[in-house]
């Protein structure tokens, strides 16, 4: 079985903090709440390293979720979907890992239909929020 690309990446126009806010945003609207929002360039210059902003957008749908751990608990390590925002070399992108992915890490769960489901709907945020 070839190996599915894990991520989805968009570069996007929008500043960094208004991109943020508009993962955020379509992330509610599709369904999805937010759980936390990891400003990860603040905790590492807390610790003295500096980077450009990072931003890890936690997002979850709870009927998936329960879908997803009801097949097999271990799914619970890849969960909640992850979203960052990050900035490199004065561009705003906007990533997310691709549910589809998660049979290659857990391949006899069963998750193909959910995670394609859920791949729909992250796919959606990231380019609606770009």
């Amino acid at each position: 079985m070839p190996m599915t690309q894990i991520e989805y990446t968009v570069e996007t126009s929008k500043p960094f903090d208004a991109a943020v806010t508009a993962v955020q945003e379509k992330s509610a609207a599709k369904g999805f709440g937010v759980l936390h929002t990891h400003d990860v360039a603040a905790t590492l210059a807390s610790k003295g390293f500096a980077r450009e902003p990072l931003k890890i957008i936690e997002i979850c749908n709870a009927r998936y979720a329960n879908e997803a751990l009801a097949k097999d608990i271990h799914l619970a390590l890849l969960l909640p979907c992850p979203i960052s925002v990050y900035t490199e070399q004065g561009k705003t992108f906007i990533s997310a890992f691709r549910p589809s992915a998660m049979p290659q890490f857990f391949p006899n769960a069963g998750i193909e239909a959910v995670a394609d489901a859920v791949e729909n709907a992250v796919l959606e945020i990231v380019n609606e929020a770009k």
